[in-house]
């Protein structure tokens, strides 16, 4: 194994990790579903939601059919940017794609365990006497957008990475 698919591989691992580890403890040791909302910061809270679609609440759908479904789809996602992980010999590129596996993995744990993903972390601002909130999300979603980010960034420098399968 390359050093970089080595570094791609635990952040990986690191971020499956940390996210099932955040989701267990505030659902069972913290009790985020008999707290409500938490209010942290003046514009943070945690707050239980049980999103049954995709990233961000979108394409709600709790029916069984539905969710094999995604299920599939973010299999068939994981494979591919796997391979395209291992064929990577772009530093950034492979860490990238590592946040993004183990973000996929860790919402699909959720779904599979539970028949939805655990997302408890809520942003929120207030105007003029009006609350705009941020969508409630997790830290896979965190490591997810933070991985296309990096991509994003990635290739804009104009250094090759591999090929993408």
């Amino acid at each position: 194994m390359t050093p970089h698919l080595r570094a791609g591989v635990i952040a990986g691992i690191v971020t499956l990790v940390i996210d099932q580890a955040s989701k267990l403890w505030l659902l069972y040791e913290f009790d985020l579903a008999n707290r409500g909302v938490v209010k942290v910061t003046p514009f943070f809270d945690l707050v239980l939601a049980r999103n049954v679609g995709i990233s961000f609440g979108w394409f709600q759908n709790d029916g069984l059919l539905a969710q094999a479904a995604l299920t599939a789809i973010k299999a068939v996602a994981v494979i591919v940017l796997a391979i395209w992980m291992a064929r990577s010999r772009n530093w950034l590129a492979t860490m990238a794609l590592g946040l993004i596996i183990g973000g996929a993995i860790g919402n699909a744990i959720d779904r599979v365990a539970q028949g939805w993903v655990i997302d408890f972390a809520q942003f929120h601002i207030e105007i003029a006497g009006k609350t705009y909130y941020w969508y409630v999300f997790n830290l896979a979603d965190v490591a997810i957008v933070a991985g296309v980010a990096a991509l994003l960034y990635d290739s804009f420098r104009g250094v090759p990475a591999a090929k993408a399968p």
